[in-house]
């Protein structure tokens, strides 16, 4: 792979001329040229203008690849064959940067980068023709493998006696053709699925893009998690969903359901007026401050007798909720305070929002799960989602 002596020449006195940031670009590309050539002289059999019988094919002139690295875009001559095909092993057919920068794209894209800014960074780094809207989405689809891999791992190694569910809402493109061209934008629930084990640890058990009102997507993500093992749910904690709480009867025989205080709080102050919603918020509030199970169902009914005189629609969704608001009761009072809402996984909604929201609108429902599927399996790897100090032991 040696470079012949008028090319050495040539490079010594490019050398001495050259700044630090054009010097490492003129190694860079001196180094991709030889290394290129020599793979092209072993395919061939033979160097340029080589007589030798071991020669298989013939030159046939060169064309022109760019090739954006670190040190900036980069123009390399691949040689052409005549009766064969040659395309170096140390580039990629149809992928313009090298593997430093295809991380740097694809991390930026999973940390909420848009597009847009993903090109400037792309940019900065001294790739001087940028990266395209596309490229950063075809780049990022080369996630799908490993976020495949970590929404279908088994979940029968441990058991998960509570499992909250939520969904935070998020725009995607519905119908139309491929790419996310034509269709309508709607919105679309990022349902989350998080279990709590028997030693207190929590873990993300997967997520789904569907309706979340839709009792068939509810049973199908719930037959999803049974079919990958999940086991041992004693108590689901979630919103009061129609879809969802049949889709609990019908997957989950033997699990309580709970429905989610701050949820159920929202429902009952909508009906109530104004001028009167604090100290209904109040008097809900002494149903999760009594000191055992007896007392909290027992408070349901002291509530609603308040109230059953000025706001008789409160008094009533109370009495109608009573067993789903106080499922909690039923186990270890230590418990009560991360098991009678959704709160626990607040932050973690956030942060799926935070990155989805700067994107704005997804092409389509696979490119919103891509992206969700990342932040939580990062914040699972960060150790970020809560955990064992979460839920004391022994649910």
């Amino acid at each position: 792979m040696a470079l012949e002596q008028c090319a050495l020449l040539e490079l010594t006195e490019a050398l001495r001329s050259a700044d630090g940031g054009e010097l490492m670009r003129t190694l860079l590309l001196t180094m991709l040229q030889a290394m290129i050539e020599a793979e092209a002289t072993a395919q061939v059999g033979a160097d340029r203008h080589e007589r030798s019988a071991a020669r298989t094919a013939q030159r046939n002139g060169s064309r022109p690849k760019t090739v954006a690295t670190t040190a900036g875009d980069l123009t390399v001559k691949i040689p052409k064959l005549r009766a064969e095909s040659f395309f170096p092993c140390l580039l990629q057919p149809r992928r313009r940067i090298d593997v430093a920068l295809h991380a740097v794209v694809m991390q930026a894209w999973v940390e909420g980068v848009s597009t847009r800014k993903v090109d400037d960074l792309v940019a900065a780094l001294g790739v001087d023709s940028g990266i395209s809207n596309s490229e950063v989405s075809r780049i990022c689809g080369q996630l799908d493998t490993e976020v495949a891999a970590w929404r279908s791992r088994p979940l029968s190694s441990q058991a998960f006696p509570y499992l909250f569910l939520d969904a935070p809402y998020c725009h995607s493109r519905v119908g139309g053709a491929a790419h996310g061209k034509g269709g309508h934008v709607v919105s679309r629930a990022v349902v989350i699925a998080t279990g709590v084990s028997a030693d207190g640890r929590r873990e993300v058990l997967g997520c789904q893009v569907g309706d979340s009102e839709d009792e068939v997507f509810w049973t199908e993500f719930l037959r999803w998690l049974g079919e990958r093992g999940l086991g041992g749910v004693r108590l689901v904690i979630s919103d009061s969903h129609a879809g969802l709480r049949k889709a609990i009867t019908r997957t989950m025989q033997g699990a309580a359901w709970q429905r989610c205080r701050v949820h159920f709080m929202r429902n009952a102050l909508a009906k109530a007026p104004k001028n009167q919603a604090e100290w209904v918020a109040a008097a809900i509030r002494t149903i999760f401050a009594q000191p055992d199970a007896a007392s909290v169902r027992h408070q349901v009914e002291t509530v609603a007798c308040s109230l059953e005189h000025s706001l008789p629609d409160v008094a009533r969704l109370l009495r109608d909720a009573r067993a789903d608001l106080t499922a909690f009761a039923g186990f270890p009072t230590a418990h009560w305070r991360k098991i009678w809402s959704t709160n626990p996984l607040e932050r973690l909604n956030r942060e799926v929002k935070r990155r989805t929201d700067v994107v704005g609108i997804f092409p389509d429902d696979n490119a919103l799960l891509r992206l969700t599927s990342c932040v939580l399996m990062e914040a699972t790897t960060n150790g970020r989602s809560p955990t064992a100090a979460t839920c004391p032991r022994n649910p």
